[in-house]
């Protein structure tokens, strides 16, 4: 009997990863071995960094930051966590009431400028109010997790090492994003209004809901244990399968080729209109490598999501 291959991996535990963690779904050609990281963030920069894991969730923004500096990792066509974001913008009431409109010259904290929350909401902001992001002053804290990508000169970096909150309660920002730590009360306003039915209108519009967390691979675990990286992604495959549908709207969980297609294109334009990325990438340029990695053939736009999900063993 062949000795199955161990492969290092950090996953959230989720409903999708579940099965995973616990043997229900298991392969005989790896076993997955798992750190637990919370929060997961704290896995993306040894990741990109220095390849810490053989498999590794990661922000959308960090992979394709990733991919643009020819960092040592591939992307896997598996979306792991999306969610609505519009309802992250917060302003803090006992200022005053304030308006997305109102937000030019303004002052918006998030944690880092490359946070996926940050993208979306700046994304949503373009889209929903002409808001050009460099129109905007963007106080952060954190670096990006791909140490080549420098903050645009419309980011500032405080010398101090205060929270959002406090910057928030103190009006030294105007407004700010958070994301799994959004303040609770009545004090802390989202900005956009209606944010959930404008978030449900825009899914169904644009057929997906806004990504955070897709599944990564080292360069290296590709060369070595290519048979092992394919097992993988076929389990996390039949996983995204098995989550059931949302009651409205487009699933949280991606898997395939083609289901990513259309939405990789929209994030990465946000991206570029954010400075975020260093040039414009291809969808090909992202996704290529797994294809060929997983199918020996480069993706194709006109496939289908059955036939991307569940590639065949080797």
């Amino acid at each position: 009997m062949t000795q199955r291959v161990h492969l290092h991996a950090a996953l959230k535990t989720t409903a999708l990863t579940a099965p995973l963690k616990d043997g229900s779904l298991s392969s005989d050609q790896l076993k997955l071995d798992f750190t637990e990281i919370e929060p997961i963030h704290r896995a993306f920069a040894p990741m990109v960094r220095e390849a810490a894991f053989d498999l590794s969730e990661l922000a959308i923004v960090t992979a394709l930051q990733a991919v643009a500096f020819k960092r040592p990792v591939l992307l896997l066509p598996v979306v792991v966590a999306s969610r609505f974001q519009r309802g992250c913008l917060i302003s803090y009431r006992p200022h005053g009431e304030m308006k997305p409109e109102q937000l030019r010259g303004k002052r918006v904290g998030v944690r880092s400028y490359t946070q996926t929350t940050g993208m979306w909401v700046r994304a949503h902001l373009v889209e929903d109010y002409g808001l050009a992001t460099p129109n905007i002053r963007w106080i952060t804290h954190d670096p990006a997790h791909v140490e080549q990508y420098q903050d645009p000169p419309f980011v500032e970096h405080p010398a101090h090492a205060r929270s959002l909150l406090e910057m928030l309660h103190d009006g030294d920002i105007d407004a700010a994003i958070f994301g799994n730590d959004l303040p609770q009360g009545d004090d802390y306003v989202p900005l956009i209004a209606d944010a959930k039915a404008r978030d449900l209108a825009w899914a169904q519009q644009h057929g997906f809901v806004p990504i955070n967390h897709v599944v990564a691979v080292s360069a290296d675990i590709c060369a070595r244990e290519p048979a092992a990286v394919r097992a993988a992604y076929a389990l996390l495959a039949q996983a995204e399968q098995q989550q059931p549908a949302p009651d409205a709207g487009p699933r949280k969980t991606l898997c395939g080729f083609e289901a990513l297609q259309a939405p990789l294109a929209w994030i990465i334009d946000a991206c570029v209109e954010q400075a975020l990325l260093p040039r414009k990438l291809s969808v090909d340029e992202v996704l290529g490598p797994a294809h060929a990695l997983l199918h020996g053939t480069q993706p194709s736009r006109a496939g289908t999501r059955s036939a991307d999900a569940a590639p065949t063993k080797s």
